[in-house]
């Protein structure tokens, strides 16, 4: 499994950092949707599942938290923890993310407005959809 991490581009000067995103520039697919995540309890796992058609971007944009990617083979546990540097999820990697700081911030860019008939939230689904890829 390739794990793809973006290093935006920062632009700063004494007054602090600057980080702008542009769809097909810096982020790979048109973003629909935006949102995040904050004030995530300890001990918490978040995600769960995987989609059919969406992709996304992850960024941790303040704090800390770590995704486990899961494409039915491999598994892999990414660490984000910089306001500058996303992580690229495709459409078939089953996704947890969990070990958030206190502090921690998650920001989602999606290529697909909400739509809960593209969730896979049973595992043992999930491992149908990627074999049926195949």
């Amino acid at each position: 499994m390739q794990v793809i991490k973006y290093a935006f581009q920062q632009h700063g000067d004494e007054r602090g950092q600057l980080v702008a995103l542009e769809e097909f520039k810096d982020i790979p697919f048109k973003i629909k949707r935006v949102y995040y995540m904050y004030d995530t309890v300890q001990g918490v796992h978040r995600g769960l599942h995987a989609h059919r058609s969406l992709e996304q971007i992850l960024i941790c944009i303040h704090g800390s938290c770590k995704i486990l990617m899961d494409n039915g083979i491999e598994k892999k546990i990414v660490s984000l923890e910089k306001p500058y540097e996303g992580l690229y999820i495709s459409n078939d990697i089953w996704r947890e993310m969990f070990d958030f700081s206190l502090d921690a911030v998650l920001l989602v860019l999606a290529s697909e407005i909400y739509d809960e008939n593209d969730y896979i939230r049973d595992y043992d689904e999930f491992i149908s959809f990627v074999n049926a890829k195949k």
